[in-house]
């Protein structure tokens, strides 16, 4: 009997694309466990944390969350990281990891136009205690695309459209 081999699936996505409605999706398909850094912000720190603390409290999830994903790939369960991959040193550096432990990688890329993604953002801070979501005004979305490192012609990648996704 051949065994499965363990997957890595890395949704990257700019705010308001879908990228956590798509991995709820993907963990009740594959089945996979899925980690989303935001619910966690939430429930830890509530949906809008101070910003000159948000750098701390966002790096202490991060190394929490790669403690449990590299302990439940060791036993064999796939895992979903919602974790946006604006970084391509971030995505480099799952890539790495999952290589050295024969572990393959998915990228997805939820593609949304700017537009739709911005009219999502500022819907859901009505809701959002039960969406598990932050708060982002308009001026921290606009922000925040300086941050995105587009993906490179050398990233493999599944590309999902989230206009009709999300």
């Amino acid at each position: 009997m051949q065994q499965r081999k363990t997957k890595i699936h890395m949704i990257f996505g700019f705010v308001g694309s879908g990228k956590t409605t798509f991995a709820r999706r993907l963990e009740e398909q594959l089945p996979a466990f899925r980690f989303s850094p935001d619910e966690w912000m939430v429930a830890l720190y509530g949906t809008n944390p101070p910003a000159d603390k948000f750098g701390e409290y966002h790096r202490k999830i991060e190394l929490f969350i790669e403690s449990q994903y590299e302990r439940l790939l060791e036993l064999g369960v796939d895992i979903i990281l919602d974790c946006g991959f604006w970084k391509r040193a971030d995505r480099n550096y799952v890539r790495q990891f999952a290589g050295s432990k024969g572990i393959e990688t998915i990228l997805y890329w939820l593609e949304c136009p700017e537009e739709e993604m911005l009219k999502r953002v500022l819907a859901r801070n009505d809701t959002l205690e039960s969406s598990g979501s932050l708060f982002i005004d308009q001026n921290a979305f606009e922000l925040f695309k300086s941050r995105v490192e587009p993906l490179g012609s050398d990233e493999p990648h599944v590309r999902i459209s989230s206009i009709t996704e999300a």
